[in-house]
């Protein structure tokens, strides 16, 4: 375990931010340009469960949402493990969300945590809110999205991240507003940007 707490450091950028600030758009952008991208586990596996003929109320029970919950954090932490910890990667949000998820079940969120210190990323983008956009997964209302955000920049700032603020932008300048912050002006394909 390195002096900082986590077991490794990678060269992965979490992208996070409260639900509908556009994160999964700029990710797709990301891939476009040619980077490795993970998707997010839990729009994933909530979008499963629908297809299995689950409701949205029944998948955000609190006994379901907990199950959910250690569900997402065990696939997280499990794809994390397959990544190659030098490549750069963006992930449409970061293990330490699900301390967040955790505290909003009402669980403990000590398991979160240890997660959470297994790999370091080399950065943390929060992206600013945008309206909410409801669909068959998004249901937080513009306060929950707000507490989300707030418990975001707590809970990364705790593990000792410097949460980097992205703008709202159009989505070509919010992908260039974090390859600026990297210092990567090249599209992973080696062309020109």
């Amino acid at each position: 375990m390195s002096g900082d707490g986590f077991r490794f450091h990678t060269n992965w950028c979490a992208i996070t931010g409260a639900p509908s600030s556009g994160k999964t758009s700029v990710v797709e952008e990301l891939a476009h340009r040619g980077y490795a991208i993970q998707n997010e586990v839990a729009r994933e596996l909530i979008e499963e469960a629908l297809r299995r003929g689950k409701t949205l109320a029944e998948v955000r029970d609190v006994t379901h949402v907990q199950e959910l919950q250690r569900r997402i954090l065990k696939l997280k932490v499990a794809r994390e493990k397959g990544l190659d910890r030098n490549a750069l990667v963006f992930t449409d949000r970061g293990t330490p969300d699900s301390i967040v998820y955790f505290r909003l079940a009402k669980m403990d969120p000590q398991p979160a945590i240890e997660a959470s210190k297994i790999f370091r990323y080399k950065a943390v983008f929060l992206f600013e809110r945008l309206a909410i956009v409801r669909d068959d997964v998004r249901t937080e209302s513009e306060q929950q999205a707000g507490e989300i955000e707030n418990m975001l920049i707590e809970d990364y700032g705790a593990l000792g991240y410097d949460v980097v603020r992205v703008p709202v932008l159009p989505i070509p300048e919010r992908a260039d507003f974090i390859m600026a912050h990297l210092g990567v002006n090249k599209l992973a394909s080696g062309v020109d940007a």
